[in-house]
């Protein structure tokens, strides 16, 4: 089996799974990210874009509102088809963020909105979206912050670390927070090809408003992978401890009406490397 190839499988299985639940555990923090990241790419009236680990279709929405012409893509059937069914006028495609099925310099922008983080070789990703972009054009992503900078990140991050059975069989990845290092981030990219001198690496936090103390813990049961699979793997009483531990973490941040969360993210861009 070719390296990554059991990682793919495993997170394309686990989105098969998580799709149904996607818009009501995490559209209402993820769609916090999608207007930093158009307008780092400067996505415009006319141009071609391509949404890259689509979802159900959040950013590939917000382009095409401001007049872009836009593809979807995702590996995962049931995201596209939960993406067709919300956006019908718009085009959304099966497919692979490490191998793109289109030729070079194809279009304007290309954005990924927390993708990343579940790819088994985000190198090659990387790769994939300078190759398809056209001159002057630009990739731009969104990548979560490492818990030590990322409070939200850190609330499930201790509860897993002080009470999880860690010793489960879960098939082995990229780091949980891949390029959220600036200089490993530009590094990547410049590997990949693209021109130093246009990367842009800014780090925002937003207030997640979510209902419940353990909403968190819920959306990452029923609406995540890789976390999720370590949940599926604990006891009865290592999973009421986890959960305990974050309902306590998350009613610190308890507002009028609910809880605020504060999510930080990093929202990336670069151009490819001028070519000839």
């Amino acid at each position: 089996m070719p390296p990554g190839e059991e990682f793919k499988r495993f997170e394309h299985a686990g989105w098969e799974r998580a799709a149904p639940h996607y818009e009501a555990c995490w559209a209402s923090l993820t769609s916090h990210f999608v207007s930093p990241l158009i307008q780092a790419a400067a996505v415009g009236r006319g141009q071609r874009v391509l949404d890259v680990a689509c979802g159900p279709g959040l950013v590939s929405e917000a382009a095409s509102r401001l007049g872009a012409v836009t593809t979807g893509l995702d590996f995962s059937r049931r995201m596209v088809l939960r993406a067709r069914e919300r956006h019908p006028q718009l085009e959304f495609l099966e497919g692979d963020a490490e191998r793109l099925p289109f030729d070079g310099a194809g279009f304007d922008a290309v954005l990924m909105n927390f993708g990343v983080p579940h790819l088994a070789r985000p190198e090659e990703a990387l790769r994939e979206a300078l190759r398809v972009l056209r001159p002057g054009g630009r990739f731009a992503f969104t990548v979560w912050a490492d818990p030590k900078d990322n409070p939200g990140a850190r609330i499930m991050s201790e509860a897993i670390d002080t009470h999880a059975d860690l010793r489960v069989d879960l098939p082995e990845g990229p780091p949980r927070y891949p390029l959220s290092d600036a200089h490993q981030c530009r590094e990547a990219l410049a590997t990949a090809g693209a021109d130093p001198t246009s990367f842009a690496f800014v780090s925002l936090t937003a207030a997640w408003r979510v209902p419940t103390p353990s909403f968190l813990f819920e959306a990452e049961r029923d609406g995540g992978v890789r976390t999720a699979g370590v949940l599926a793997r604990q006891t009865a009483e290592r999973l009421a401890a986890i959960r305990s531990a974050v309902e306590r973490a998350v009613a610190q941040h308890a507002v009028p009406g609910g809880f605020a969360i504060p999510m930080t993210a990093h929202v990336v861009s670069a151009a490819p490397v001028r070519r000839g």
